[in-house]
Order: structure tokens, then C-alpha cells, then sequence
């Protein structure tokens, strides 16, 4: 067998809640905009250019959970009220989960001065975080209770999987920032940000050993249908 099996995209056209969801995501970028005003002057125009590590932070990490999204809706085309549902809190917690994100990473980046009560702001940031993952894994769990009418076969199933163990371990992360975080202790509050960076290589664990696990699966798929292979 040559090449890696793709998963089936059952969603070929955008649908009314894909449409709303993108009109909700190009909202959310306007409100991480450096500034909405052309800078008059040299100096203003310095000032706007500081903020630009700050908005650089959020729109990766905006256009990384659209993507997430646009992938969701490519590959399942769901419409019904349960998928619906979590999609309305999903756009929800990302509005809402906006504003902290630009803070805490102006405060980051130095854009922002003074006093901080870093412990709390770690905690909203990580509440939003677990929030939006937590309904991303929420969201293929739906997918995976219907993967008979969606008729998936043993590679989407396997990355079905494969994605909620992956949402599952962000979802595990951002917990155990915010606990980090609650012990109140000033050297815990800054292992409470840097936690975060364990998702690279969690992320990359859970990709080898499913990865791996995935072409024994792509091999026994393509047994069962020597016709395809």
C-alpha cells in the first residue's frame, strides 16, 4: 500500500453553522487588533508597534482553534442540535476568552506595566483554555457515538480517537495550570504559564504512538478492501 489513507471530507459545502462560526472567529480577530486607529504620529505609531507580540501570540493561537474548527466540520459535515449546541458554547467561550488572552500576553510581552495578580489572571486564561478543549473533545465524542451513521471507516474511527485523546491531554494541561496556579505560591503562578509548553511534545508523543498504531490500521483496511488498496 503506497501513501497515507485520507480521511474522508463528508462536509463539501459550508453549512449555516460553519458560516456563523467563521462571521463569530473574524469578529474575534478584530478585537485582538493592535489598534483600530492609523497612527498620526511617530510616536503613536512606536506605541502601536508594541503591541504587535501580543497580537502575533493571539492570532496564532485564534487561527489555530479555527482550524481545529474548520478540520471538525470538514470531516463529519454535523448539523444536528447536539453538535449545534456545543458550537454556540464553543463561539461563546471564544469571545468571551478574547480579552484575558490579550491581556495576559501584553502583560507577557511587557506591553503592559504595574501590578499584575498573575495568580488570577492564570486562572481565567486557564479556565477558557480547558473550556474550549474540553468542547472540542465533547464535540468528537458526538462524532465518534455516531460513527455508524456516519459510516467512518477503521482509519477515521482511529483518528477519531486519536483526536480525543489529544483535546483530552489540553484539557488535562490547562487543569493542572489552574491548580498550579491556586497554590498561590509566586514561583508556582510562572510554572503555572509554563506548563503550557508541555503540549508540543504531548502532542507529539500522542502523534507517534497513534501514528504508528495508524498504519497497522490503514494495512488492515486496505485487507478488507483489496479493491481500494
Amino acid at each position: 500500500m503506497h501513501g497515507r489513507v485520507k480521511f474522508r471530507l463528508r462536509g463539501r459545502e459550508v453549512s449555516r453553522v460553519e458560516a456563523f462560526s467563521d462571521v463569530v472567529f473574524g469578529f474575534a480577530l478584530t478585537l485582538i487588533v493592535v489598534s483600530l486607529e492609523v497612527p498620526t504620529s511617530y510616536a503613536e505609531l512606536i506605541n502601536t508597534m508594541r503591541g504587535l507580540p501580543a497580537f502575533a501570540i493571539c492570532f496564532a493561537l485564534l487561527t489555530w482553534v479555527w482550524h481545529i474548527h474548520h478540520t471538525f466540520f470538514r470531516r463529519y459535515a454535523l448539523t444536528d442540535e447536539i453538535t449545534v449546541a456545543l458550537n454556540t458554547a464553543l463561539l461563546f467561550i471564544v469571545l468571551f476568552y478574547i480579552y484575558p488572552m490579550k491581556f495576559m500576553f501584553s502583560w507577557v510581552t511587557g506591553q503592559i506595566h504595574g501590578r499584575i495578580d498573575g495568580r488570577n489572571l492564570m486562572i481565567i486564561y486557564g479556565l477558557g483554555f480547558v473550556g474550549i478543549f474540553t468542547l472540542y473533545l465533547l464535540m468528537y465524542v458526538h462524532a465518534w457515538r455516531k460513527r455508524d451513521e456516519l459510516e467512518l471507516n477503521q482509519v477515521e474511527r482511529h483518528d477519531t480517537i486519536t483526536n480525543m485523546w489529544m483535546y483530552g491531554s489540553y484539557v488535562a494541561i490547562g487543569l493542572l495550570s489552574c491548580a498550579m496556579a491556586l497554590l498561590n505560591a509566586p514561583h508556582m503562578v510562572a510554572w503555572a504559564g509554563l506548563i503550557y509548553w508541555l503540549i508540543g511534545p504531548v502532542s507529539g508523543l500522542i502523534g507517534w504512538k497513534r501514528g504508528t498504531a495508524r498504519l497497522r490500521v490503514e494495512q488492515l483496511e486496505a485487507g478488507l478492501q483489496p479493491a481500494e488498496a
